[in-house]
């Protein structure tokens, strides 16, 4: 089966790099656009677009029937739905199978398997991930989630079972903290996912974060494309990824992914999908999986040379994998900047028209993002305006590279977090590949 036309269901750069590789295999795409992305770059690209709704993102983007009824009329085969929005929603793919289109992405079960912490726990343990000490299942009670600290001991983590993003997740260090923190948890969870659910586990001290990129076709075969650090974050949301991890020793590379493809393999996952882990003196522990395509994919291709849209995409199509784990083969490094529209020191949203503009370019320098001058960045939706990625044949290089590509880099008319960028890659401990999921938390907060 040969897609004719991609329905690309999500906006700015991400909608922008689906884009381009639908192009670069001959196919059409179809742009769905809010008002306030009427001049959006994807819009002006792309072979059609259709307007789903105004400015609101309930309205628009997470406007399951707008974006079916444009699939529709344009004659779509297919939806891409990025990340974000409605990517990791299981009754949206389920809907989109059931119209007779196809979804760019795994199963409506398997989305909805890693959906909820609790069952994408109980999955992993299933097929042989390790996880955090924690609670079984849901925390009923305040005197349940006190017997439960109890047997893990202090500290640990609340989390919401239909989290992320850091929403619904509080630290308590001993008893009175756990009974304010399970019942904050609570509240916010039922706020940002109307779902109350939380569970608990064990809170390490200083883990880094690394994250497994797998993809699988529709026969069985299975393949890792190495690991990411994105231990570089602030508030739970990730600033700065790189891969290979500075952390991890030629042995325990080897072993994650063996481990992570063996699961995904028992599981009966297709298309692409990341597991998540924390890495703590040796251990790794499982703390999700997201069932989409990652902001951070631009660094595994940076390594491996391997389009992971691109895959996606002959996935989707019914194509075997056409390689091998032996065939796939890493070079170098690579660092993406995650960059915002945001007071790079207060983090206070930025939004307003783009003045000057110039994106950095030569040797191993790309740039996702959907700019360009005169651009008007509305404060509607996720804050983030592009990726800055760079690769080099060692850390070292792609550091240097790095440092001359942010100097370049100008984007004007509005607050960005470039200068956090610059500052954080000339740290010692970040040159030095020394850090951990609460370092950047402590250097904002001057107590680095």
């Amino acid at each position: 089966m040969q897609f004719e036309k991609v329905l690309i269901a999500n906006r700015g750069e991400i909608a922008l790099r689906i884009h381009r590789a639908c192009r670069e295999m001959g196919i059409r795409t179809v742009a769905v656009h809010s008002t306030a992305d009427n001049d959006a770059m994807h819009v002006r690209l792309a072979d059609e677009a259709v307007c789903i709704g105004p400015p609101s993102a309930k309205e628009s983007y997470l406007n399951k029937a707008a974006i079916l009824s444009a699939a529709t009329i344009t004659g779509a085969d297919a939806i891409h739905p990025g990340y974000g929005f409605l990517s990791e929603n299981a009754d949206f793919a389920e809907m989109v199978e059931d119209h007779g289109f196809t979804f760019i992405g795994p199963t409506p079960e398997h989305i909805r398997m890693m959906g909820d912490k609790i069952t994408a726990k109980q999955a992993a343990l299933s097929v042989g991930l390790p996880c955090v000490p924690g609670s079984e299942g849901a925390i009923v009670s305040e005197e349940h989630a006190l017997s439960t600290a109890a047997d893990i001991g202090y500290p640990v983590l609340i989390k919401a079972t239909a989290g992320g993003g850091g929403k619904g997740m509080k630290v308590a260090r001993n008893a009175d903290e756990l009974r304010e923190a399970w019942s904050m948890a609570r509240n916010e969870a039922q706020a940002a996912f109307g779902n109350p659910d939380v569970y608990m586990e064990k809170y390490l001290q200083k883990p880094r974060h690394i994250e497994m990129q797998i993809l699988a076709d529709n026969f069985g075969n299975v393949v890792h494309l190495g690991e990411r650090d994105c231990s570089l974050q602030r508030r739970h949301q990730k600033v700065l990824e790189e891969a290979p991890s500075p952390a991890l020793n030629a042995q325990q590379r080897e072993q994650i992914g063996r481990t992570a493809s063996q699961a995904i393999h028992k599981l009966g996952y297709r298309n692409a999908g990341t597991i998540e882990f924390l890495f703590e003196d040796g251990h790794f522990y499982f703390i999700e999986m997201n069932t989409r395509l990652q902001v951070e994919h631009p660094i595994t291709e940076g390594i491996t040379g391997i389009d992971l849209v691109r895959e996606q995409i002959r996935i989707a199509q019914g194509a075997p994998l056409g390689y091998t784990q032996d065939d796939v083969k890493f070079q170098g490094h690579a660092i993406e900047c995650r960059v915002n529209a945001e007071d790079p020191e207060t983090f206070i949203p930025s939004p307003g028209r783009i003045g000057d503009y110039h994106a950095p370019g030569g040797l191993g320098v790309r740039v996702d993002s959907a700019l360009y001058a005169g651009y008007r960045i509305p404060p509607n939706y996720d804050s983030m305006i592009a990726k800055l990625i760079v690769t080099g044949n060692t850390r070292n290089e792609a550091l240097m590279r790095l440092k001359r590509a942010l100097g370049e880099y100008v984007i004007g008319g509005v607050k960005t977090t470039l200068p956090l960028h610059l500052r954080l890659i000339q740290e010692q401990d970040f040159v030095n590949g020394d850090y951990d999921i609460h370092w950047l938390e402590k250097l904002v907060a001057g107590k680095n």
